[in-house]
This record gives C-alpha cells, sequence and structure tokens, in this order.
C-alpha cells in the first residue's frame, strides 16, 4: 500500500508591499507600537488587511461579511503616514483600519442598510461615531453586510446575500451586525462597529469568539445610524480583545447635541473604559444567575457558562440563583421596535437626503428587500398603535428598568448572568428567533436601557464559540468590561478560525490531496483524498479492484497510534458495502481537524480476507 501526499500552495490574488508585521489576530497596542516604531505602515495595514478580505471573504470559505472596501483607504492612510511623521500620533486608534457596519453613514460611501432599496444611497452627513474615529485618526477600511435593516439575528439581505460564520461555515454569524462579528472575528480589520436593538452587537459577539458592549442607552450617539427603533437602538464596537473594545468605546461615548438620549452624559464625567480595565477582582463579586434563561438554553451553552460561572467561583465570586419579579409582562408590555420602525425610517431618510425612495410602504410596493424580512416589514408597516398604547410601553421600560435595578440592589449584586444567546448558531436558511424562550435574551437590556457585556465563556466540543452575558445597573458599562477582562486574561478563551489563518508572504495553503492505493491480502482500492483547509471541506473519490476481496468499509478514524487496537471509533464511512466506486465530500468538524494537525488520520479498512478489527492506514500530512 502506498499513499502519496501532494501539498499545493496557491498565492493570494493580489500581491503588496509586504511588512515584517502580520496583522492577523493584532490589536490595537500591537498595531500602534509597529506604526510608532517604524516597523510597517498604515497603507501597509491597509494592504494586509484588503489581502485577507480578498483572500478570505471573497475566495476560500467566501465569509461574505464584507460589502464595500473603502476606495479612498489607501489615500487616507498615506496621509495619515505623512502627519505621523509631522506631528505624532492623534490617538491609539491613529492610523489603524476599522470595520463598519453598513447602517452607519460613512463620507463617501453609501449607507445600503443591506437593501437593494438603498443601494446607492449617500447621506449627506456622517454619523456622530464616525466622526469620533475620523477625528482620532482611524481608517474606515470596509462596510460589512448586516441583516436587512438591522432587522433580525442572522445576517441576511437583499444586497449581499447571507454571511458564513467564520467558525462552522455552514451556519449563522448572528446578527444583525454579523457581517462585523464575522470579519473581526477573521482578522479584515483591527476592530468594528456594530448596532444593537435587541442582540445584534450581543449575538455576533457569542457566535464569533468576541466582546461586545450593548452600551447604557444614551452613552454614545446614534445619529447618523439608520434606525431600527430609536428609543432602543445603540452603536458600539465589537473586539477581538476587552482592551481593543475599551479604546474604541473611549472615544465613541459622550454626548451629542445631535442625539438628545446623550442628555445623560452632560456633566458627567467620561467613563474611562480603559482606565477601568483591571480594576475588577473577580473573587469581590456577587452575580445573580437568572434561571429563568439557564432553564431554556440547549446543553452544550449551559455546559459552557456553568463552567465559567464556576471560575468565577473558585476565585471567590458568589453565585446566586434567582428571578427577577414580573419579568415576562414587564418585557412583553415595554416593546416598541415594530412601532418605532415605520416613522424613524421616513425620518432618517429625509435627514439625510434619500431621493429615491422615502417610506417603508415605497420599500414594500416596489418589493425591494428580501424575503427573509418580508414578515417583519409588512407586520411593522400594517401597526397601528394609539399615542396612549405607545406611551404606556414607553413607562413601562422605566417599570422594567426599576425592577432589574431593584433587583440588583436588594441582593447585593454586581450584576446578573445569562446566557447571552441560549442557542447555537442554526444552519444557512434556517430561523433563529429573537423570542427568550427559543434562547435569545436580548430584551431585558435593549428595553430596559441598562447596559450588558457579552464575551466569550467557551467552546462546545463541536468548535463553536459560546457567549456569556452580564447586565449591570446604568452607567456600570466600564465595570461590566473590566469583569470580562478579568476572564479573558485569565482563561485566554480566544481562538482564530482555522478557515482565515495568516497569510505569510502572499502564500496560503488550499488543498491537501492524497492519492491512495491500498493492496493487502488481495484486498485492493484506489483512489484520492482531497482536504481543502480554507472551505473546510474534504471531498474523495474511492474505486475497488474489480478482482479485489470483498470489501466491507473503508473508514476513516483517528488513530494516534499504530495498528488498529489503537485507533478510535469510526469518524466517517468513505465505502460501503457492495459498491465499486464511490464519491463524496463532508465538512471538517473541530475533531477532525484536530486529528489532521495531529498527524493522526487514517483510513480503516474492513473486508473478507482481513483482520476482524481491520487493516490502518495512516494518512500523514
Amino acid at each position: 500500500m502506498r499513499i502519496l501526499l501532494i501539498l499545493l500552495l496557491l498565492s493570494a490574488q493580489q500581491a503588496y508591499a509586504q511588512a515584517d508585521f502580520n496583522v492577523f489576530e493584532a490589536n490595537i497596542a500591537d498595531l500602534q507600537e509597529a506604526l510608532s516604531g517604524g516597523h510597517v505602515t498604515s497603507v501597509q495595514l491597509v494592504n494586509q488587511y484588503i489581502e485577507r478580505i480578498e483572500a478570505f471573504d471573497r475566495g476560500g470559505p467566501e465569509l461574505n461579511s464584507v460589502i464595500r472596501i473603502n476606495p479612498d483607504a489607501v489615500r487616507i492612510a498615506r496621509a495619515l503616514d505623512t502627519e505621523r511623521q509631522t506631528r505624532g500620533a492623534r490617538s491609539l486608534l491613529h492610523g489603524v483600519p476599522v470595520l463598519v457596519k453598513d447602517n452607519y453613514n460613512v463620507p463617501g460611501m453609501p449607507t445600503t442598510g443591506g437593501s437593494v432599496a438603498l443601494a446607492n444611497f449617500m447621506p449627506n452627513a456622517p454619523a456622530s461615531q464616525i466622526e469620533r474615529l475620523i477625528d482620532a485618526g482611524a481608517i474606515v477600511l470596509a462596510k460589512t453586510n448586516l441583516h436587512e435593516f438591522a432587522y433580525g439575528i442572522t445576517t441576511v439581505g437583499s444586497i449581499f446575500g447571507r454571511t458564513r460564520n467564520p467558525y462552522d461555515l455552514r451556519r449563522v454569524p448572528g446578527g444583525s451586525s454579523g457581517g462585523t462579528g464575522a470579519a473581526v472575528a477573521a482578522s479584515f480589520g483591527a476592530v468594528g462597529l456594530g448596532s444593537d436593538t435587541c442582540g445584534s452587537i450581543r449575538i455576533p459577539a457569542a457566535f464569533n469568539n468576541l466582546v461586545g458592549l450593548r452600551p447604557t442607552k444614551g452613552l454614545s450617539s446614534i445619529h447618523g445610524i439608520l434606525p431600527l427603533a430609536h428609543t432602543q437602538d445603540v452603536g458600539g464596537p465589537l473586539a477581538r480583545s476587552a482592551e481593543d473594545l475599551a479604546i474604541v468605546l473611549d472615544i465613541v461615548s459622550g454626548f451629542d447635541p445631535a442625539d438628545p438620549a446623550t442628555e445623560l452624559m452632560i456633566g458627567l464625567p467620561a467613563l474611562q473604559f480603559r482606565e477601568t480595565l483591571g480594576t475588577v477582582t473577580p473573587g469581590s463579586l456577587r452575580l445573580g444567575k437568572l434561571t429563568r434563561y439557564f432553564s431554556t438554553a440547549a446543553d452544550p451553552v449551559t455546559a459552557e457558562i456553568d463552567a465559567a460561572l464556576d471560575w468565577f467561583a473558585e476565585q471567590g465570586a458568589e453565585i446566586v440563583e434567582l428571578e427577577v419579579p414580573n419579568l415576562d409582562a414587564l418585557l412583553s408590555g415595554s416593546d416598541v421596535l415594530s412601532i418605532e420602525f415605520p416613522p424613524d425610517l421616513e425620518s432618517y431618510l429625509a435627514t439625510f437626503g434619500s431621493e429615491e425612495v422615502r417610506s417603508l410602504d415605497q420599500m414594500i410596493e416596489r418589493g425591494l428587500f428580501h424575503q427573509a424580512v418580508s414578515g417583519v416589514l409588512r407586520y411593522s408597516a400594517s401597526l397601528n398603535v394609539s399615542n396612549s398604547d405607545y406611551q404606556s410601553r414607553l413607562l413601562m421600560r422605566s417599570e422594567l428598568r426599576a425592577a432589574i435595578e431593584g433587583t440588583l440592589r436588594e441582593n447585593d449584586l454586581d450584576g446578573l448572568v445569562y446566557p447571552t444567546i441560549g442557542q447555537l448558531p442554526v444552519r444557512l436558511g434556517d430561523p433563529q428567533t429573537g423570542d427568550p424562550a427559543t434562547g435569545a435574551n436580548c430584551t431585558l437590556s435593549a428595553n430596559s436601557g441598562l447596559p450588558a457585556i457579552s464575551f466569550s465563556a467557551g467552546f462546545t466540543d463541536n468548535g463553536l464559540p459560546v457567549g456569556i452575558e452580564i447586565l449591570g445597573p446604568m452607567l456600570s458599562d466600564a465595570e461590566l468590561l473590566a469583569i470580562a477582562h478579568s476572564y479573558e486574561k485569565a482563561n485566554h478563551i480566544r481562538r482564530s478560525p482555522a478557515v482565515t489563518p495568516a497569510i505569510v508572504q502572499g502564500v496560503l495553503p488550499q488543498v491537501l490531496s492524497r492519492v491512495i492505493e491500498f493492496n493487502e491480502d488481495n484486498v485492493q482500492f484506489e483512489g484520492i483524498i482531497e482536504i481543502d483547509l480554507l472551505k473546510n471541506e474534504m471531498r474523495y473519490s474511492l474505486a475497488v479492484a474489480p478482482n479485489s476481496k470483498e470489501i466491507y468499509a473503508v473508514t476513516l478514524v483517528r488513530a494516534p497510534g499504530e495498528g488498529a487496537g489503537h485507533a478510535q471509533p469510526v469518524m466517517i464511512n468513505l465505502l460501503p458495502p457492495q459498491r465499486a466506486h464511490v464519491s463524496g465530500e463532508f465538512y471538517l468538524t473541530a475533531g477532525f481537524r484536530e486529528a489532521l494537525n495531529a498527524d493522526e488520520l487514517a483510513l480503516r479498512v474492513f473486508a473478507e480476507s482481513l483482520d476482524p478489527s481491520g487493516s490502518v492506514l495512516p494518512l500523514p500530512n
């Protein structure tokens, strides 16, 4: 028997000037150190990130997370490089490429909201948070995909289709900021901006092994963000680390005269997110575990979150199981999202100069949307809610906030803890609702206006990230981020997606091809196995020789040692009985890639003349 291994390497599609510094998994501090030390320029950073987008978003795994690359990004980077040399850096974000969800107004770029209705809509003014980032020297590198109009949590829209989860390409990345979540996880930018009306920052953070904060309502401005519900909408970053999140939050937070909700911050000192990191001692915490949100969650989700809570308890934290009184009625009675969307959208379009489409009714009449949002758009357009009913729902929010803060105060709690979303990401095309009974717990923070942080608790056995969420009292945002930072620093949960590896000198591993010839005790077959590391799939074709003894099965196993006795149970059956030729493909699980990386994959052959335990044929790397 013989196996030939052929490693095919494909060059990246576009060659750029390469610096010694690599942007893969680089945090903002790393980028600034390299920039200030002269090891890389902002132009080179932009080109490296674009190279990754071309390789992994438009090629390879085709994440489909980036709608448009900023055509001015290189020019802006060059100007910032010159400014750094002559005047120094403006901030920690000077010359750093960032990603922006395509519901933020950005100078020189359309704001589509993920919809063909706004395919080339050029707003007449930028979003306030974008202005703050630009003033700090950040480079808006690209705009990312979102669930159309931010009205859903799987990330699909009529302008750009579906985004894939980089941790399992068959699954959704969460939403509505799923494009930002997938792109940041894949190192297409240093950090990214999302928005959260009900989970749209936190759910993508959970599904993409990121950190995301839904801030206190009014901490930062939503002016210039295409609205879903103005009393509920917030904007903010998603990041691979708590420190990166803190750096961006320090810049984008604060009073904005264009957003009345931010009057909350008048006369208040800035929260100092970065300075607060490291000030929380996990052993001093007292956290309330909301048992109702654990009871509806999937077992793999609760297992990871319980393990995280066990870690906090081991450090000395107190974990208290409890409920918020009358919570279901308070949540259902304070919902205004569907009510606010039509007038908020119409106001936004008028304010920022849309001429081709001016209302939700026009969009529905012309069919300018994806079928995935047809139901929610038509439902919102059909509502006829009285002003008194609407006002009573807003008043109910005050009651909800009082009930939550009362629970925190009466139990002397630093926060309430629960799964960010109780279910694992669904397969592409399947629904994943935001109702608490099915596992999305977004309304607790969204309807109350209280801040909530989502960070990674760990990974399931199948390699899917699981998010844990902690909600705190009004303006406890910095303390919540410090809690996440304490867990992150001690447990090192961050894991880059296998399908978006580092690009080294423009070269990517593309296909592992194994040519197989098996001939033992008159059992004969041949074939080829191809492993596409970027698409995360294995393709195979096997043919049995006409004069071969009967083959019962050819299976793929993990074999840590030599011989059939060391082989673990069958992972995949490649050739069943009475088949002379087979071909097929399957998706690579986390266990498969682990075995591949450990050089422990093998074929296990069962046939008429072989030992009943089978013959093991290693497949070396």
